[in-house]
């Protein structure tokens, strides 16, 4: 299944990139793709560049999905090709908000250690 998955994101970011007309999708990255063990669905994770596009991005894409997947039918040999369903990435936003977390803990240590002296 994780050669399906990588088979799956790695085309459809080509099809982004290379097939769809809107220049604005260019800012789109596939991060991963889950697709379900019966290969009737596959959950598309992606990220933008800036947040203010996260819902327009999503809406576009869900409603290119039919012809992306038609496009994929042809790039890849899959038994059943699964619909495709796009959602923004979560845990990007969630490994970022933790990683300013981490530096404001590590700021507040270093001043803390200055003030000390």
């Amino acid at each position: 299944m994780e050669k399906v998955n990588e088979e799956i994101k790695r085309s459809v970011m080509k099809i982004i990139q290379q097939e769809l007309d809107d220049p604005r999708l260019d800012m789109v990255s596939i991060t991963r793709v889950v697709t379900t063990s019966d290969l009737k669905e596959s959950r598309v994770y992606f990220s933008v560049l800036k947040e203010e596009n996260i819902a327009w991005a999503q809406e576009s894409l869900n409603k290119t999905a039919g012809f992306i997947r038609k496009l994929l039918g042809k790039m890849i040999r899959i038994k059943i090709l699964p619909d495709l369903k796009f959602y923004f990435d979560e845990g990007l936003r969630y490994s970022d908000h933790i990683f300013q977390k981490i530096e404001q803990v590590k700021r507040d240590e270093e001043d803390n250690s200055a003030d000390k002296r």
